[in-house]
């Protein structure tokens, strides 16, 4: 049987140069897929970036106006600011790259449409990068996507941008609201000298440095820079000064009387409205008045925190807010810790906080040389800073802040 011819030296370069053609392409999809990996990895981590920010803007407006149409608006604007830096990014926006925008009552599950909206999630599902190597493979173009929920935190422990007045609750009553209602209005009042009674209805201001009343006034406006901690002893100032105390918190009614406030750095709420006549406190009976109506509620009230939110809802504003003017949305929702003021005495006191808890101021504050009043519908919760509990994603208590939470349904987030 006879053997085939060998090869000629020829032929054997032919194949030998299509083997090095064979090897150079797997060598560059190799490369090219460990470089457009590390591409797409960049990229990825880019788009997360911008697509968190959009998702946090988005819930901050939305907690501050409940209008969608404007979170959808801060989404997108957000989104275009950071892809500005972002070279691959900012041409698919020049090209029309969106934001699907959704809007739910909870980060888990997020159920789109679902009401209250406080939730919102931000996804960009059509973006796609530069190949590089892999063009050799035929892969021109590489898929990138993206997703992120923002909305409130759980219930805070440790609250920051208060207001320092240290409200009494009834340390017999439960968690967490302790002795509070949310609907319920309340007639909060301090003394001249300091003294507070025992039970809801009363406060004490926090201690911090002053030097004079133009500082208690900023404090009161929004100035105090100190955080609480639920469990924690918190001291109290002795010697309150009532005038300086409602001037102060006044601010929020773009009312600057007394000196040392502004609107530039202590704005006014954009929603001014009082109810008319205005609230009073019958100190022999213990009652709320209106005219000759016992207040309990705040649905008995033309004005109350329900009509409120809607109001910035639809923009009822009394103030514009900025950029157009100097208001700011919630200004008139008071974050304080709510304590326990059994054992009060004149001067300087530290009280054992039993909680956190949120105000709707209802109307200005009133004082006289005996007392600071400041009337509030009491309400589930508030916009404020500080560091969140361990509650259940979707429960807030109190004040909370605007968080980002892991999109479960998306591989993205």
């Amino acid at each position: 049987m006879s053997r085939g011819r060998p090869l000629s030296r020829h032929r054997q370069r032919g194949v030998a140069l299509v083997l090095i053609v064979v090897g150079l392409l797997a060598v560059l999809a190799m490369a090219g897929l460990a470089l457009d990996a590390s591409h797409m990895g960049y990229n990825k981590a880019r788009l997360q970036s911008a697509v968190d920010a959009a998702a946090l803007s988005a819930a901050k407006v939305l907690d501050q106006t409940n209008n969608t149409a404007d979170a959808t608006a801060a989404a997108q604007a957000t989104f275009n600011a950071n892809a500005a830096a972002f070279p691959e990014l900012l041409r698919a926006v020049g090209q029309g790259l969106g934001l699907t925008v959704q809007f739910a009552n909870a980060p888990r599950p997020f159920t789109p449409g679902t009401t209250p909206r406080r939730f919102v999630r931000v996804i960009v599902t059509d973006f796609t990068t530069d190949a590089s190597l892999t063009r050799v493979l035929g892969v021109m173009r590489l898929p990138v996507q993206a997703s992120a929920i923002a909305g409130p935190s759980p219930a805070l422990t440790l609250a920051c941008n208060i207001v320092p007045m240290a409200v009494c609750g009834d340390p017999t009553a439960s968690a967490p609201y302790f002795g509070y209602t949310p609907g319920r209005v309340h007639s909060l009042k301090t003394t001249s000298n300091g003294t507070a009674e025992s039970g809801p209805g009363n406060f004490q201001l926090l201690s911090f440095t002053a030097s004079g009343a133009n500082d208690l006034r900023q404090m009161m406006a929004g100035g105090y820079e100190g955080c609480v901690t639920r469990g924690d002893n918190v001291p109290t100032k002795p010697g309150q000064s009532t005038g300086p105390t409602s001037q102060g918190i006044n601010t929020r009614f773009n009312d600057y009387s007394g000196g040392g406030t502004d609107p530039i750095r202590y704005p006014p709420d954009v929603v001014l409205d009082e109810p008319s006549p205005t609230l009073t406190y019958d100190s022999k009976t213990n009652l709320i008045k209106q005219g000759g109506k016992t207040i309990t509620l705040a649905s008995q009230l033309a004005v109350n925190w329900t009509i409120y939110d809607a109001d910035i809802a639809a923009k009822n504003y009394d103030v514009q807010p900025r950029p157009t003017g100097n208001g700011v949305p919630r200004r008139r929702e008071l974050a304080v810790p709510i304590v326990d003021c059994t054992g009060v005495q004149n001067g300087r006191t530290v009280l054992p906080i039993l909680g956190l808890g949120c105000f709707f101021m209802l109307q200005r504050a009133s004082s006289s040389s005996a007392e600071s009043r400041v009337f509030g519908e009491f309400i589930s919760d508030c916009d404020a800073g500080g560091r969140p509990g361990s509650t259940p994603p979707g429960t807030t208590v109190g004040p909370y802040v605007i968080e980002l939470y892991r999109d479960f349904s998306s591989v993205d987030s």
